[in-house]
């Protein structure tokens, strides 16, 4: 069992779903494996964290100061052959609050990613499960969190892509997922769609692609449901200004179309609504900066599809062979695409954290992580602005790997 879930029959629908994902991944590896020489390595590890929050639900209402403790039990599993590759990184967290919040919960992940090569195609499969809370992953990636609760979503992403002539290949795609929440305040989604278009290799330096695609977003057990559809053209340009400077621009336009149910009678809206992007990695000696922008649609808890202005900037220096610094800056503008959901107003809102880290690997097998995190989140309602800052302390025992092949 990955938690509760409010309708019985969802239960083993998503379960039926994770079965299909594994039996689908293990049929193409035994199958791969079989007739080609293979390479497996484990590594396991275990980590210990304990935390401090200021305001961990980042709320404007008074509030107390909050503790907690993490413990992570982890194993990487690698296999590779000539044609296949397959990663996986299973992991639980064990995590307790106390002090302001008084919490416990478990997170798990049970990712998935192979590729399988030939002359001419390379198909492609990324999906799992990934059970988390919703402070955890869906914060930093929409700025918007409504509830302190559990997430449970599936994933299950195919690609197909072939190569035509040395510069033209075909791609293709598909795109699943089911999010499900285990609060009465959230509402349960589903999102599937597809892609498929071409890429083209300008130059050595020069990659240009163009694809067209479709999703479908509608939420599952909301008492007045809502759904969009949203097909778009996306063009995409990748240039190497050298072998250290790497740089990306997309963009393309949405046609968006959306029903809410309302006890009145459905609200129908149409609108058109360009998306875009832009990353660029740059390679030193010794650091590593990453800086990206992207003006998306991403589906909520909240019951509808929100418009988010993602900026990320992350910095890596290696200041020895056993110390590392990192910093990353977030910040996320997000305003609901239609007028209401659940009975109430989305309001617009601004997300920032501030994040540097420092690591050092201390004996051949232990590694020590310390932390500092800022939090900021602002409203535009009467709800006014929170902020928050954070300390976190972990410790990560990770033995040598374990490879074997046959």
């Amino acid at each position: 069992m990955y938690g509760r879930y409010k309708v019985g029959g969802r239960r083993r629908y998503v379960r039926g779903i994770g079965q299909f994902t594994l039996l689908f991944s293990l049929l193409g590896c035994g199958m791969a494996f079989q007739s080609e020489a293979a390479e497996w390595s484990l590594a396991p590890s275990f980590g210990v964290k304990g935390t401090y929050n200021s305001n961990l639900l980042l709320t404007p209402q008074p509030h107390s100061e909050s503790y907690g403790y993490w413990a992570t039990p982890a194993v990487e599993l690698a296999g590779k052959t000539e044609r296949l590759d397959v990663s996986s990184r299973i992991a639980a967290d064990f995590v307790g609050y106390f002090g302001g919040e008084d919490r416990r919960f478990t997170n798990v992940f049970v990712p998935l990613s192979v590729r399988y090569r030939t002359d001419k195609d390379a198909i492609g499969f990324t999906g799992g499960l990934t059970r988390d809370n919703t402070l955890l992953g869906e914060l930093q990636a929409t700025g918007v969190v409504l509830d302190f609760t559990q997430r449970n979503q599936w994933t299950f992403n195919p690609t197909w892509t072939r190569r035509l002539t040395e510069k033209l290949s075909v791609q293709s795609g598909v795109q699943f997922s089911d999010t499900t929440y285990e609060s009465a305040r959230l509402v349960d989604y589903r999102l599937v769609g597809g892609s498929g278009g071409l890429l083209y290799q300008l130059s050595e330096r020069d990659q240009i692609q163009l694809l067209g695609s479709y999703t479908h977003f509608r939420t599952t057990d909301s008492p007045f449901g809502f759904q969009a559809s949203f097909p778009g053209i996306n063009m995409s340009l990748t240039h190497a200004f050298s072998e250290s400077l790497t740089g990306t621009l997309n963009g393309g336009p949405r046609f968006l179309s959306s029903t809410s149910q309302t006890p009145l009678g459905d609200i129908t809206a149409r609108d058109t609504v360009w998306l875009a992007g832009a990353s660029m990695t740059k390679q030193f000696e010794r650091a590593a900066l990453h800086v990206s922008f992207a003006r998306d649609l991403t589906p909520s808890g909240f019951g509808l599809l929100i418009q988010t202005h993602r900026g990320e900037v992350t910095g890596t220096y290696r200041i020895s062979e056993t110390l590392d610094l990192t910093f990353t800056v977030l910040g996320v503008l997000a305003s609901g695409k239609t007028k209401a959901a659940i009975g109430g107003t989305f309001p617009d809102s601004s997300y920032v954290s501030l994040m540097p880290k420092l690591s050092w690997r201390f004996l051949e097998w232990w590694q020590t992580e310390v932390s500092y995190e800022y939090r900021w989140r602002e409203f535009e309602s009467a709800a006014g602005l929170a902020q928050s800052h954070a300390t976190m302390f972990m410790v990560t025992y990770a033995p040598p790997k374990l490879s074997f092949s046959h």
